[in-house]
């Protein structure tokens, strides 16, 4: 027989905007009873439909896909679908919008600048050789490369979680440079060297302080900093490995 664990009470803190009333922004306070396996998305869903169903967020699959519900949980980037309650330290949830983005109403922000980032970089596959008769065949090796960034999600928690995105939202940002890496590194793209041109700019991978906050911050465990550090080398040499080849990038 399974004993259901007991419920706690948690005190959510969470930070309210709506630019047509609030000059600034300010906190407001929730006591929500809450399972040990509720979900800080659950949480905050329980603020919303009990309490006040003004607040604004933003989620969608709820499973750690879709990367909507990206949000500042207790001063660390996360998706709130994948904090469980029973990993909240302390009585006290704490919840605010993603930093370096304007916010739109409460929990949600503008993640056109973001986008915009990710679009310059271009983030598709670029080969104008002739079609082959079957697939464009990659050995496993050569898939491995750039199996890591394949990963993102575009949820932001790497970018805002980046000082020198916070300074300056000029920067391209991890995600961006982690979406140049996923064609850069693959042998079938022959882009690579525009890609590298564009990162290269003074708003480019160079902004990178190496404070690896962008690593601690990704939900799905991609290799963000070693990634910045790949391409980064890759400009430094005019060159990408690829199977243990050194490929000499087209000037």
């Amino acid at each position: 027989m399974s004993i259901a664990a007991a419920t706690r009470t948690l005190k959510v803190r969470i930070k309210r905007y709506d630019p047509e009333l609030d000059q600034p922004p300010r906190w407001e306070e929730y006591d929500i009873e809450a399972d040990p396996l509720d979900r800080v998305l659950d949480v905050i869903q329980n603020v919303k439909w009990l309490h006040d169903d003004s607040l604004g967020l933003r989620r969608s699959c709820a499973h750690g896909v879709c990367g909507s519900d990206a949000m500042r949980i207790n001063g660390v980037n996360a998706l709130a679908c994948k904090i469980l309650v029973k990993n909240v330290r302390g009585d006290t949830l704490t919840v605010e919008p993603i930093l370096g983005l304007p916010v739109i109403k409460d929990l949600i922000v503008d993640m056109k600048p973001f986008f915009d980032h990710y679009k310059a970089v271009m983030p598709y596959l670029v080969n104008d050789d002739p079609p082959p008769t079957t697939e464009r065949i990659q050995t496993p090796e050569e898939r491995a490369r750039f199996d890591d960034t394949t990963k993102c999600i575009l949820c932001a928690c790497c970018t805002t979680a980046c000082p020198p995105f916070w300074g300056d939202q000029k920067y391209v940002g991890p995600a961006a440079i982690v979406n140049a890496h996923r064609f850069i590194f693959d042998s079938r793209d022959r882009g690579a060297a525009e890609r590298l041109d564009i990162l290269n700019d003074a708003e480019g991978v160079w902004r990178c302080r190496t404070v690896f906050n962008c690593t601690s911050a990704c939900p799905r465990d991609i290799k963000v900093t070693q990634a910045i550090q790949e391409v980064k080398r890759a400009l430094l040499t005019g060159s990408v490995h690829t199977d243990d080849a050194l490929h000499i990038l087209e000037s």
